[in-house]
């Protein structure tokens, strides 16, 4: 595929909240939007800090609020360490409208939990109301999953919940801790009932899947894991029904590059979108499977300058505009268009705000928001948004 980088074009970088420490701190994932335009995000440390969550704090979940010609954050729930401890995913809206997420550690084994946020029952009198949470699960390592970091949930028309841990599982010793899995929580009794749908071994099937998984319309999942396959550079994956279980099957594996940390996103037709972070100074592809008699298709769609780390799963505009982030080199927010036969590279680096692990959103008008885990004013990281 042909592709050509043009200059940034102009558009307006603006910080709408600088996290202090009590407020949050390092918003390593991306936000969510709500039909009024309001963000919701999490920020690993920062909050309630002593006990099991040190000097650091254990995280909050916040709501960015548009008052006037600005922003008001509210924090919507801290974390304490029994309840959840480091929320590194998005939370997302639910069926019923409340938020659901995940944390890294916290829950009965400290190993990570899955949890659902709701609104206070009645309308809020005072400055602080929280959200009531809920555990839905706590994950327990070992063969159990664990640590479920950076991945995303995902429902099903039924109410079932899919995502990925990137450790526990399989015991493998081809893996450094462990190889990952990807569970569902099922509704059942009043509570949630959580099944392991694969194990990775760390062989050809791969190890370490970061992202979450996707649905499509037939029910099947599909993920990407930073590792494994037999060129141990991570491979994209599906899982299909079959039967009472699941049967895995690796739809592409990636030769001289690796690592897809960040998930895949998927269009109409059913293709599939996702970008790779090359940790050894190699360009980073942005690429993209179609489905083709059966099988899938790899195709190039650009290569990123060399050893920029991107991490996160990319966003589709309307038009079939790609974007995504970069860690360590500019443009930090790139924009991908395709236009004469080539995809053309647009971006912005931002002058406050580092390190956006996570993936950016966009509402109906174009403008598009995100994180930045670290910079601002007090280095806690920032929430911004890029206007056209």
């Amino acid at each position: 595929m042909i592709f050509a980088t043009m200059p940034a074009q102009a558009q307006t970088f603006t910080v709408l909240h600088n996290f202090a420490g009590s407020d949050g701190s390092f918003p390593y994932a991306g936000l969510t939007m709500d039909q009024r335009g309001n963000l919701y995000g999490t920020t690993a440390y920062g909050g309630h800090t002593g006990g099991n969550c040190g000097t650091s704090g254990c995280g909050t979940v916040f709501e960015l609020k548009r008052e006037g010609s600005g922003w008001i954050l509210d924090t919507l729930y801290t974390f304490t360490g029994p309840d959840g401890n480091s929320p590194e995913a998005r939370v997302i809206f639910g069926p019923d409208g409340n938020l659901y997420g995940t944390t890294t550690y916290g829950g009965t084994a400290d190993q990570g939990t899955v949890l659902k946020l709701s609104p206070p029952p009645s309308a809020c009198k005072s400055a602080l109301c929280p959200w009531r949470e809920t555990i839905l699960y706590s994950f327990q390592g070992g063969s159990d999953a664990e640590q479920p970091q950076l991945g995303d949930l995902v429902f099903d028309q039924q109410g079932n919940i899919y995502g990925a841990t990137p450790y526990g599982g399989d015991q493998s010793n081809l893996c450094y801790q462990s190889c990952g899995a990807v569970y569902e929580l099922t509704p059942s009794s009043g509570g949630w009932t959580e099944s392991l749908l694969y194990r990775f071994t760390g062989g050809n099937d791969g190890a370490d899947p970061f992202a979450g998984p996707i649905l499509d319309s037939a029910g099947n999942l599909y993920g990407t894991t930073a590792y494994g396959g037999s060129t141990y550079l991570g491979v994209v994956y599906q899982l299909a029904p079959s039967g009472s279980g699941w049967t895995q099957n690796v739809i592409y594996t990636f030769p001289y590059f690796g690592q897809p940390y960040g998930g895949l996103i998927s269009d109409q037709a059913g293709n599939l979108y996702g970008v790779v972070a090359d940790m050894d100074s190699n360009p980073d592809p942005v690429y993209e499977l179609t489905p083709t008699n059966g099988g899938w298709t790899y195709n190039q769609l650009y290569s990123l300058s060399s050893y920029v780390g991107s991490m996160a799963k990319l966003a589709m505009d309307s038009s079939g505009r790609l974007y995504g982030t970069t860690l360590l080199g500019g443009p930090e927010v790139f924009q991908l268009t395709f236009s004469n036969g080539q995809w053309i590279q647009t971006g912005f680096s931002g002058s406050a705000g580092y390190y956006p692990y996570g993936n950016v959103i966009l509402d109906a008008g174009g403008n598009v928001y995100g994180t930045a885990s670290e910079g601002g004013t007090h280095n806690d990281g920032v929430v911004f948004e890029i206007t056209p």
